[in-house]
């Protein structure tokens, strides 16, 4: 039989081998004569998401041969090089950034502890429709572990900040569980442009990095200090220092440089001062 899926973790769960990534505009024509290839698009330099590396995919998956655990240790090694912290223990915002923080951990010589505890029955809370829900949702998703983080400085990594919703209130619960101070540290730049390509954030309005400093971002979430990962550190640490078009990555949500047209309409001019 034939499997197809979009990470290689799903092969992993049914016994299948893994073969080859289909390629930007081809198409598999799969029958009793086995499988076919065709293309319905010219080749287009690639641009594959960077959040996929950074949030979305699973850690046990391979995105164009590059394993996403991995992927984010070294993203969290290289934090601890550009933004390191005094501080007791590290913790990472589950899931995605635990496998950051364990590098963060490994670089800076910190313990790594689970500050964090995850309810596994509340999906992801960036992409509910209002902000009452998001912040409900951060509240029922994550609990802090008092007997870890009390009288800690403790350094929090995460793996984005995009409206403040979340980070705010884990810097608020981790202050209330007793941690003496809360530094915040981010696996990715700055977010400051919307996405079009299918990820719900559709205007610069609502990114608080558009709108904000890092210091002022700080200020909002109540950390006593935060810093994120430059984008040069970040593709780097992924393995994709050229960015070339062969293995090209979208830097559209930082940089607002976007691999199709964009129209005007829907790239507001806004200036940060």
């Amino acid at each position: 039989a034939y499997v197809v899926a979009s990470e290689t973790c799903a092969f992993d769960v049914i016994g299948a081998t893994y073969e080859r990534e289909v390629a930007p505009g081809e198409l598999l024509i799969i029958s009793h004569e086995g499988v076919r290839s065709e293309r319905f698009a010219p080749r287009q330099p690639r641009s594959i998401c960077s959040m996929e590396y950074i949030y979305f995919a699973r850690p046990d998956s391979h995105v164009d041969g590059i394993n996403v655990h991995t992927a984010r240790k070294n993203l969290g090694k290289r934090l601890a090089l550009e933004a390191p912290a005094e501080a007791d223990i590290v913790t990472g915002v589950p899931d995605s950034s635990i496998s950051v923080a364990i590098g963060y951990a490994e670089a800076s010589g910190i313990p790594y502890e689970l500050g964090l505890i995850k309810n596994r029955y509340v999906g992801r809370t960036f992409i509910q429709p209002s902000q009452a829900l998001r912040e409900q949702g951060v509240k029922m998703k994550l609990s802090p572990v008092r007997g870890v983080v009390a009288g800690k400085r403790v350094v929090m990594v995460d793996d984005s900040i995009v409206r403040g919703t979340t980070s705010r209130r884990i810097v608020t619960m981790l202050r209330e569980a007793g941690a003496v101070e809360v530094h915040v540290r981010i696996s990715a730049p700055p977010i400051t442009h919307p996405c079009f390509y299918g990820i719900d954030t559709s205007s610069r309005e609502e990114l608080i990095a558009t709108k904000h400093s890092v210091e002022e971002i700080r200020r909002l979430i109540g950390a006593d200090s935060l810093a994120f990962l430059s984008q040069e550190g970040m593709l780097e640490a992924i393995g994709r220092p050229d960015v070339s078009p062969e293995r090209g990555q979208c830097l559209a949500c930082f940089t607002g440089q976007y691999p199709t047209r964009i129209g005007r309409a829907v790239r507001p001019c806004l200036t940060v001062k």
